[in-house]
């Protein structure tokens, strides 16, 4: 038998429980590794933000999943590995064997000194511990007269969850900040893509500040004399939460696996998804780059890369050729922009409206059905 360990919950795993659940590989031992029994969907997190859907709406319970898979499921985190004894140790103290892994535990954020906001502080992964801090972040920030939710970082995703809470708090008192520097504003999408965001964020009240945002600075009175967001201009906005998706930041474990890492500590991976370093390791998602091509960090690639991973991980098992993840040369996104609305962005080509919202609203909730299994 050999050992088979899947490091992570993550989306593409679900398409290896899923293959698994469907067609057994003879003659492998799987052992699931996740901190958390369910696997938040990142595409429906603005929605959840906004109040569109409950969180059992956006999660997938990967228990009966790996069941149906006959993979065992351990609930810890892993801290560490060891590549060349082919070990990898987990947060209960415990150390697994492996003969082959996959590593899906995604990435942290690049967090850039904003912790000292202490418990204002929350960052937009990992997904569980967010899917469970919003709601008191809401209600706080509904209750309290002029409460300031600051959300950085101006990618899709800080864009998204701005124009979510911005909704969430319509009628409240409560001001929603969106900082970033302005190169970075929705960076890769067409103007047009641009121009329709900047419009959305007028509607919605959202105040866009094309800064960077360089840390915490002191405001008298609050939180013992931090509470606020200081800006490359100088200017310190006053913050009672702060929401950051400033890009993803390698788990630092992976440094000192003995994988071959990236100079920021991201696991290299070829086109078959493996390990340039380790044959018996493959990599999917956040946690790893690519080395023969460019590709943005998007859970698209994640749910995309699944099936070959699938693929691949049985290859391995049966001495068949693998497969390459071939990314598309554009991809699809739709931006949720708060109330049932969407903007759809895809290279040069760009449109919004209600019905691009249902349009997401299909995929995602397809996603999530997809991968469910009744417990039984």
């Amino acid at each position: 038998m050999k050992r088979l360990v899947l490091a992570g919950g993550g989306h593409a795993h679900l398409s290896v429980l899923k293959s698994l659940g469907e067609r057994p590989e003879r003659g492998l031992d799987v052992t699931l590794v996740t901190p958390d029994r369910h696997q938040y969907y990142s595409g429906m997190l603005p929605g959840f933000m906004a109040g569109h859907y409950t969180v059992d709406q956006c999660r997938v319970d990967l228990e009966p999943l790996a069941r149906q898979a006959r993979a065992t499921m351990v609930l810890a985190r892993a801290v560490g590995l060891n590549a060349v004894e082919r070990s990898i140790a987990l947060s209960d103290g415990t150390t697994l064997g492996y003969d082959l892994l996959s590593l899906d535990g995604g990435s942290a954020v690049d967090a850039q000194g904003f912790e000292a906001l202490y418990d204002a502080f929350l960052p937009a992964k990992p997904l569980g511990p967010f899917f469970e801090r919003w709601p008191k972040i809401l209600a706080a920030a509904r209750r309290a007269p002029g409460y300031a939710l600051v959300v950085v970082g101006a990618g899709a995703a800080g864009l998204e969850m701005a124009l979510a809470a911005a909704h969430a708090l319509r009628g409240a008192s409560a001001v929603v900040h969106l900082v970033g520097p302005s190169d970075a504003f929705l960076a890769g999408h067409a103007p047009s893509v641009r121009q329709r965001a900047l419009a959305c964020l007028r509607d919605a009240g959202v105040q866009w500040h094309a800064q960077r945002a360089v840390g915490v600075a002191p405001v008298a009175g609050v939180h013992e004399g931090i509470g606020g967001v200081a800006l490359s201009d100088g200017a310190v906005l006053h913050c009672d939460a702060l929401v950051a998706t400033t890009g993803a930041k390698a788990l630092d474990w992976l440094r000192t696996s003995r994988l071959g890492v990236d100079a920021k500590g991201f696991v290299t991976v070829n086109a078959q998804q493996q390990s340039t370093s380790h044959a018996d390791v493959f990599a999917v998602g956040d946690c790893c780059v690519r080395v023969d091509t460019a590709m943005q960090r998007s859970g698209v690639h994640a749910v995309r890369a699944g099936p070959v991973l699938a693929h691949n991980l049985r290859a391995v098992v049966a001495g068949q050729a693998l497969h390459a993840y071939r990314p598309r040369k554009r991809s699809l996104y739709l931006l949720a922009c708060g109330p049932r609305h969407a903007v759809a962005s895809w290279g040069a080509w760009s449109a919004q409206g209600a019905w691009v919202w249902h349009w997401k609203d299909h995929i995602d909730r397809g996603f999530v059905q997809r991968f469910s299994v009744q417990p039984g």
